[in-house]
This record gives structure tokens, sequence and C-alpha cells, in this order.
């Protein structure tokens, strides 16, 4: 009976009434009085479950998310007030959504085709993306561009000083025959002489507390379009006309007279070091800013050849200068009107004498798009905040405007006056564009002899026709363009191994270096060779095959802003470039100044045709990349 009534209790009655532990002493269980066996803490059976006291924390709080085939529940009994999310389970957010349609609904297969549609857009036209990353012109401004500087034919229409104009006729122009401004000349010397011809308003500004207000200019031409003498006439204008009102400047040179006169016409380079400072000694008054040491020799060149009859005192710095020469430019006794420099020196002469740049009222950022990307910004920007006090006038030039520029400009100078010329973002129909298929016979993806294929092509075609006197060759200078600078080296490398006489230029290459390599493609004097030294000069050369009637560079995107390769007439693209700013900048150092030129595209397996087949429809067209 006893047993009928123990087995009639539950097992945890029954062991809760001779409470017991299990131990492991040599390998045997024992029972220990005072705590539960485990087997019984393992809920193998189904006993209820106890409703957990308020003070104890759930055990499903850190626990995932459940299933979504259980959706959470909406909690019960919901608190409002500060502490009403206190320990609380299930958001306050209805977690259900709309589950999506089948695979078999009609909705369903619209979407899918519209995105397969779209995906098969993006990747068809990823021409338009490296279009995206100019800004947009409206095609209406264009033309009312063109409609406005119909009348402007000549120079003498530009309200500039008589020595100016001289200067341009006699030494900047000379020999050509049809002196015409071009299409930025006519729209930027009369708005930066403060006459524009008569363009769309500015926008409104907002009143301020000063006088006189700086004025902001951006110029946006096409490459080869004549930038250069666009902001330098007004500067050198600027420079007469605020010299004949210095009253500094004519004391000086009423002192100045009186001393030739005195010492008997002494030469004055004897004793004028000993004579008073000039006013501008160390203080230009314009200033202007290029990326490039060859940029620099390039700019310098067409200011001193206004500087003569202007009267005007020019000097460059760059790198490729000892410290010397700087000190003498710099530091004349005779003073200097204008300095053309690089962001980067100019920038840390200022640091040890920051009143170099206190009297300048002109600033040239020439090459804007580069002087305000990251490697140049942080000192373009100190040499631009050092200048703001004495600044007048502010001017961006630019072959091309980088979103990435439009949205800097929008952010720091909302009210530039934008001076935009009707081919902006437009090659040139004068340049042609052919396109070699490196993945085809006789190539089979060999980049390096479809490239030297091209040029012997080039030279041989040169050397079938006699130069301007008989007997004699042109030489060809030819340019080819990577992406990577590493490349730079293998090309010219291979070409060199070609009979071809090729130089690397990149960013590693030292200024002198560069400037010599780039002598020879800057200079407007046409190269000959006579036919026998051609012969001669093929018998000399350890390969086989010599080309001597061609002169190459490999370069980088570094020899494609803003040289001016006026001798240039082909353009090797040995890589297809990422964005059509870098088809504009290289193609636009052929064809320059309305002269023909040719570029040729190698496209190999791993480039996009399309890019390169949108580029020349674009051309041929005769429309902007935009």
């Amino acid at each position: 009976m006893w047993r009928t009534a123990r087995d009639s209790v539950c097992l945890i009655c029954r062991s809760a009434a001779t409470p017991t532990t299990t131990t492991t002493t040599s390998k045997k269980s024992l029972l220990v009085p005072g705590q539960f066996p485990a087997w019984i803490l393992q809920r193998t059976f189904a006993t209820r479950r106890e409703r957990p006291s308020r003070m104890v924390l759930s055990d499903n709080v850190a626990r995932g998310p459940r299933s979504r085939d259980h959706e959470p529940t909406k909690p019960k009994n919901r608190q409002e007030g500060p502490f009403g999310a206190m320990n609380r389970r299930v958001a306050n957010v209805d977690p259900r959504r709309e589950p999506p349609p089948s695979s078999s609904s009609p909705i369903n297969r619209d979407r899918e085709r519209e995105g397969k549609a779209k995906h098969r857009d993006d990747r068809d036209f990823k021409a338009l993306r490296m279009q995206r990353t100019l800004a947009m012109i409206p095609y209406g401004q264009r033309q009312a561009v063109k409609a406005r500087i119909e009348d402007v034919d000549s120079f003498d229409k530009f309200d500039l000083v008589p020595e100016v104009k001289e200067a341009v006729i006699k030494d900047v122009l000379k020999g050509m025959t049809d002196i015409k401004p071009t299409a930025v000349q006519r729209l930027a010397i009369p708005a930066l002489l403060g006459k524009p011809l008569g363009g769309p308003r500015r926008r409104r500004e907002l009143p301020i507390a000063s006088e006189k207000r700086m004025e902001e200019f951006l110029l946006a031409a096409e490459t080869g379009s004549g930038k250069t003498l666009s902001y330098l006439l007004p500067c050198i204008h600027y420079l007469r006309v605020s010299e004949a009102n210095d009253t500094d400047v004519i004391n000086y040179n009423k002192r100045l007279e009186q001393e030739k006169e005195r010492r008997g016409g002494e030469p004055v380079s004897r004793w004028i070091e000993n004579f008073e400072p000039h006013p501008n000694v160390a203080r230009p008054r314009v200033v202007v800013l290029v990326p490039t040491a060859e940029l620099v020799e390039q700019v310098l060149a067409v200011a001193k050849s206004i500087s003569h009859i202007a009267k005007i005192k020019v000097r460059g710095l760059s790198s490729t200068y000892d410290p010397a020469k700087v000190q003498r430019s710099l530091y004349a006794p005779g003073g200097v009107d204008m300095v053309i420099a690089t962001p980067h020196l100019l920038a840390r002469i200022a640091e040890r004498d920051p009143y170099i740049l206190s009297r300048v009222s002109h600033l040239v950022v020439d090459e804007a798009d580069s002087l305000f990307d990251r490697s140049f910004s942080p000192e373009t920007g100190k040499v631009l905040d050092r200048s703001m006090p004495s600044l007048q006038q502010l001017i961006l030039c630019s072959a091309t405007i980088p979103r990435r520029l439009d949205n800097y400009l929008e952010a720091h100078f909302p009210n530039i006056n934008r001076i935009v010329t009707p081919n902006l973002h437009a090659i040139p129909r004068r340049v042609q564009l052919g396109v070699i298929d490196v993945s085809k016979d006789p190539y089979r993806n060999n980049k390096l002899l479809a490239c030297a294929d091209a040029i012997w092509s080039i030279g041989k075609d040169a050397a079938s026709h006699d130069g301007r006197d008989p007997g004699e060759i042109d030489v060809k200078r030819i340019m080819v363009f990577v992406n990577e600078r590493d490349t730079t080296q293998e090309v010219a490398d291979y070409l060199v191994s070609k009979g071809i006489d090729a130089v690397a230029l990149h960013r590693d290459t030292s200024e002198q270096r560069q400037s010599e390599a780039l002598a020879a493609f800057t200079s407007n004097e046409p190269l000959t060779i006579s036919k026998a030294d051609a012969e001669t000069k093929a018998k000399e050369a350890k390969s086989t095959r010599h080309l001597a009637n061609t002169k190459v560079i490999v370069a980088t995107d570094l020899a494609s802003r803003g040289i001016d390769t006026l001798a240039v007439r082909h353009v090797v693209l040995y890589d297809v470039p990422h964005t059509t700013i870098d088809f504009i900048h290289r193609l636009g150092r052929a064809g320059r100044m309305g002269r023909r030129g040719r570029g040729i595209v190698l496209v190999g397996k791993d480039d996009r045709r399309d890019i390169v087949s949108e580029v020349k429809e674009t051309m041929f067209m005769g429309q902007a990349l935009i």
C-alpha cells in the first residue's frame, strides 16, 4: 500500500522529499543530500511553466528576431511616458510589410523587365557616366554667345592702352596675316576691363559694407583658344593705368631720371643696386598661378613679348630656377610688376616673407580644374588667402568645368561671373579621330606593336612627301598618352627598340628633363631633316630599322594640361581615357589655334568600345561632351 502511494506521487515531489545530488568519485555516481539530481534540471517532462516575476528579465531579450513565418506580436499593456520603452522586447514600429509580388504576377514581370532594361542602359551607355563629370552648358546659352561676339573682329575694338595693342600686333602675333581675336578673347577682354558685351545679367548680389567688392571671373574655353592672351592683356592694361596714377611710382621715376642726369650717362646696371629700392620690390601687383614649370615658361614668354613695348617687369618662378635666380627675380632693385609661378613655390616663399602678396590686385589661377584639385588646392588656397585683402580681381581659367569644380565655385564663389565660349567641352571637328582594334590581326592584343606600327605609318607617309625645301622631309612630332606613369617608360623603351626617337615623361621625371623634352614640341618653328641625313642615321642605328623623321613623347596627363603644342599634329591614345575630361585635354594637344590634327585610339579587348564610339560620334556631330 505504501509502495502504491509512493508511485502515485510525481518524480519531482518524490525527489524533493529526499534531496540529493550527484558527484563523481572513482567513476561512481553518488547522491549528496541537499541538491536535486542533474537529470531533473533538464526539463524532460511536460510540467507547467510558472509565470516569471516582474523583477526578472526575460531570457528572450538577447535573442535574435523570430523566423519570418512567425510575426512578432504586439506588446500588451503598452505604457506611455518617458519610461515606457524600458525593458521592452518588441519595438514600437510595426514590422509588417507588404509581401513582394509573386514572380508570376504581371506587376513583378514588368518590374523585372524595367530593372533589366535599366541595367542594360547603364552598361551600354557607360560613356554617359563619363560625361557626367562635366558641368552642363545649355545650347541656348551657346547660341546666344555666338550672336554677341559676331561683330568683334579686331583688337582695335577693345578699350586697351595703345602700348598693349601695339605689342599684340608687332610682337605676340607677329607674322600672322589675318589677326582676329578668338571667341574667349572677344568675351573675356571687355568683361575684365569692365565693359562686357551685353551678356546675361549677373546674379543679384547682397549689399556689402565696403565701397568696392572683389570681382570674380571664370574663363572657360576649349583648348588652344587663346585663354592666355585673354587674361594677360587686361592685366597688363591695368598695370599701365595704375602706374600712371601711382604717386609713389611717379616720384621714384623722377628721382631715377635725376640720378641718371647726375651720373652723366653711366649704365644704370652699375649703380641701381645702391639707389633707393623701387616701390614694387618683392611686391608684385599681378600674380599668375600655373600647375607646372613648363607652363611657367610658356606664359612667361607671352608676357615678356608684350612687356617689351608695354614697359612692365615680368618674372617667372619655378622649381627649375636655382635659389639665387629666384632671389634676383623677386628682389631686383627695379621692382617687379607681374609674377608667374607655381602654387607650391610661391606659397613657400610667402611663408617666409608674408608681405610679398600684400599688393596683389589681380590673381589669375590658370588651369583651375587642376589647381583646385586635391594635390594643388592647399597651396593655391594659401596664396589666395594672403592675397585676399588687396585683391580686386580673381580670374579662374580652365578648358573644362568638372562637376567637382562647379560645386566648389557654387559654395565659395556664388557670385562669380562665368564667361563660357560656345565650343566649350567640344573637341574641334578639325581633329579627326581614328580607332585601331588591337584585338584583331596582326596585333593580337599587343598594344605596343600597334602603337609602333601607327607611328611608323605616320613617319613613312611624311617621308614620301618633300618638305618646304627640295631634298628635305618634315619631322613629325607625336604625343602618346597613357593612363599610368609606370607604363610611360615601358612604351618609350619599346618604341626606341623599334627605331623610334621616343622619350618618357611623367611626374618622376626631373623638371629640367621635362623642359628639354617639351622644348621641341612647344616650338612653332618647323623641323626638317635632309633625306641624306635620314639615311645616314638609319645605317648608324643599332636596329635594322630606324625612323629618323619622328619625335615622340610618351606622357601621362602631366603633358596634356595647357601646354601649347602648336607643332603637334598627331596624338596617340595608348590607353582609353577614364573620363571625357581626359579625352578633351589629350586630343586638345592637336589641332590648336584652328589647325588640323588627328587622334588615334588603341582599343584592346578589355576597353569599352561603346565609350570610344560615342565620343567619336559626338566629335563628328560637333557636339559638346557633357
